[in-house]
């Protein structure tokens, strides 16, 4: 979450047509206290039951989550997946970077 944060301009356009969500399990109220503790500057959101968990695959074997990634179009299907998303590789936010940037609207005069 802290690489989101740190790299929020650069990956998600500084939320210009981008909208980031981080779903966990975790309640509302831990997910409140950490994005305020962390300054964070996208949306959190609690699957507390574990719903979307389940419709992304995103269960471990252990009863946890994995640490998925999805970046889902305007058109509302997924045009990117890391499962599981490798969070230590530098590599891995270059290949998000690229799929958003695919999704961009063209620049004024782009066109």
């Amino acid at each position: 979450m802290h690489a989101y944060r740190d790299q929020y301009a650069q990956l998600f356009n500084d939320g210009q047509n981008v909208v980031l969500i981080a779903i966990s399990a975790d309640s509302i109220g831990a997910l409140a206290s950490w994005a305020s503790d962390d300054q964070f500057q996208f949306l959190m959101a609690s699957d507390a039951g574990l719903t979307v968990a389940t419709k992304y695959g995103a269960l471990s074997g252990r009863g946890g989550t994995n640490r998925n990634l999805f970046v889902v179009g305007p058109d509302g299907k997924i045009a990117y997946r890391a499962v599981p998303f490798r969070e230590v590789d530098p590599m891995a936010y270059t290949e998000l970077g690229e799929a958003i940037d695919k999704l961009a609207p063209p620049a004024e005069g782009d066109q």
